[in-house]
């Protein structure tokens, strides 16, 4: 499987099972991390690992705080993930394959708005 991604400057296709997509809250200045799966034509996220909390950032009911994090495992289906990108933040990190993260960018191109994200086909670009 592949995860398309779409901007209205761009689309593209990553092949992977399974993604990291982490960042850095814009206000309290911690990491954030979410483990995702590609299961049939849906998303499915599997942890979230917050290191702190605060606004906007409260752990779900039955987190438990691990080597310093809050986590938690929603294994929630979602058809689209939309993530807002900003050129006043510190742009996603993209966490994949046992390799070092890097910049969301680096796959896809910010229009500062928001970037879709689905399951698709290898070979598929069009989300």
């Amino acid at each position: 499987m592949a995860v398309c991604l779409a901007t209205s400057l761009a689309t593209a296709a990553v092949a992977a099972n399974a993604f990291t997509l982490a960042w850095t809250h814009s206000i309290e200045r911690v990491r954030w991390e979410e483990a995702w799966r590609v299961e049939g034509e849906a998303l499915v996220l599997e942890r979230v690992r917050v290191r702190g909390h605060g606004a906007g950032m409260e752990p779900a009911a039955g987190a438990v705080l691990r080597d310093g994090a809050w986590e938690w495992h929603p294994r929630t289906r979602h058809a689209v993930l939309r993530l807002t990108r900003s050129a006043y933040t510190a742009d996603y990190e993209w966490c994949a394959d046992g390799e070092p993260c890097k910049s969301l960018s680096a796959l896809i191109a910010s229009d500062g708005g928001v970037t879709e994200l689905r399951a698709c086909p290898i070979g598929d670009t069009a989300p």
